[in-house]
């Protein structure tokens, strides 16, 4: 009798503390400490970082735009000064100008290919030997630079920088380069190619008519053209492919796109 009048006040007992409001709560508790249907009730935002451009300071964006435009220019350098460089690389080999294409044609058709072929030879061989004399006035220009809009570059297409770069320098350059050009031109035989092809003309000579052509500035213009043409190719490499971002300024500023 008394055992169950025990259980009878256990069992009301047990019923009032369902029927109480904090019943949820324990409910709750139960259900996460069991570990089934528990479902986190931490809102807190999360504290990992990301790095993206707006980061970034004007000093992270000018300094990681220079930077890659240091690593383009080396990049064009070694390429066009090695053996060949612009020769064998149809982007910016350096073609028979213009005004020379009715000589070239008519020393074709004689059967005197060979001495046109060789003229174009000792323009790009001239070029790739200024290339790499130049390559301080490149390294100084980059240095010098300062972009005034230095977000809207980085977030613009993938030749910006190299854009800016042609825009703010090219004319500077080209008269730096111009006398290196022409030593290269002299030691290369450019001058004396192009007698000889001339020559070769023969009766053809008069038919084509007389030719002036700044040999000196027409070279020095393509090799500057063919740099950009460079430094556009690593500038895109260097936005686009991580393993190209070999610092952390460049990591931090192109990474972030």
């Amino acid at each position: 009798m008394t055992t169950r009048l025990f259980m009878v006040i256990s069992l009301g007992s047990l019923l009032i503390v369902l029927s109480l409001p904090g019943y949820a709560g324990w409910q709750d508790w139960f259900k996460l400490d069991s570990g089934k249907d528990a479902v986190s009730t931490d809102t807190k935002p999360s504290t990992t970082k990301s790095t993206s451009a707006n980061n970034l300071t004007n000093s992270d964006v000018v300094g990681g735009l220079k930077e890659a435009l240091q690593k383009a220019t080396q990049y064009a350098v070694s390429n066009l000064g090695a053996e060949n460089g612009f020769l064998n690389n149809q982007r910016v080999r350096i073609p028979m100008p213009g005004s020379l294409q009715k000589v070239e044609s008519t020393l074709r058709s004689l059967g005197a290919s060979k001495y046109a072929d060789e003229f174009v030879e000792t323009m790009n061989h001239a070029a790739e030997k200024a290339i790499v004399k130049a390559a301080p006035i490149f390294t100084k220009a980059v240095s010098e630079m300062s972009f005034e809009d230095g977000m809207k570059i980085l977030k613009g297409a993938d030749n910006a920088a190299t854009e800016y770069f042609r825009s703010k320098t090219e004319n500077n350059l080209s008269e730096q380069m111009l006398p290196i050009t022409k030593q290269m031109t002299d030691s290369s035989g450019v001058t004396s190619s192009y007698k000889t092809m001339i020559d070769k003309l023969g009766f053809a000579k008069s038919l084509v008519g007389e030719q002036n052509v700044d040999l000196d500035q027409y070279v020095t213009q393509k090799a500057v053209d063919g740099l950009f043409v460079m430094v556009a190719e690593q500038e895109k490499n260097i936005r686009k492919n991580p393993v190209e971002q070999t610092t952390n300024l460049l990591k931090k500023v192109f990474g972030s796109l």
